[in-house]
């Protein structure tokens, strides 16, 4: 069974084929620009699991770390599932969060879409504006727990593609982790050095 709420509404109203038309509302207004962190879900091609492998995950890992630092992002907490991919996320200095995954999708599909398959992503991706602590937790144990709920392991710390685990033991993983402490404290120090 899928695993996010929203793609498994989209895939059960249409009698179980994938329509993006319903994962991704026409009309939906994102809001940039405001200062808060996104929670952003956004899928493989026709939901294939095309991250079902280690090799897979880890050079989309690597490959997500590399396009977070050179578009300025703060990434709070994410998780790499076979089919899918969770993040909670600021906005990059630049440029607009559409910029950033059209630069990640185009190198991880480079780099790992079959020769046989038309394309390696969705075009789309939904995107949630976290404007409390509240939600943002939520967000955060959504995320985290979401491989557990799938059935892939029996515990978060036990799933590598995740920053579960920078959490709960501080391990410094392939993706750099900035929770909502480390951005308040940077916050608090560029207040104080203006």
């Amino acid at each position: 069974m899928l695993g996010c709420p929203i793609l498994r509404a989209a895939v059960c109203a249409k009698g179980g084929k994938i329509d993006s038309s319903i994962a991704m509302p026409p009309g939906l207004k994102r809001y940039q620009q405001t200062q808060h962190f996104h929670f952003i879900t956004f899928s493989c091609y026709r939901r294939q699991p095309f991250l079902e492998t280690s090799t897979a995950k880890d050079i989309t890992e690597r490959i997500l770390e590399e396009t977070r630092t050179r578009q300025g992002l703060r990434i709070a907490a994410y998780v790499l599932m076979p089919e899918h991919v969770h993040l909670l996320t600021d906005e990059p200095v630049e440029d607009t969060l559409a910029t950033f995954l059209q630069i990640f999708k185009q190198l991880t599909s480079r780099e790992l879409k079959p020769s046989a398959e038309k394309q390696f992503w969705q075009k789309r991706y939904y995107d949630f504006n976290v404007t409390s602590k509240e939600k943002r937790v939520e967000k955060m144990r959504y995320i985290h727990r979401n491989p557990v709920r799938r059935g892939l392991v029996t515990r978060p710390e036990d799933y590598r593609w995740s920053s579960f685990n920078h959490y709960a033991t501080g391990e410094v993983g392939t993706v750099e982790i900035e929770p909502e402490w480390t951005v308040q404290r940077r916050q608090r120090t560029d207040c104080l050095s203006s």
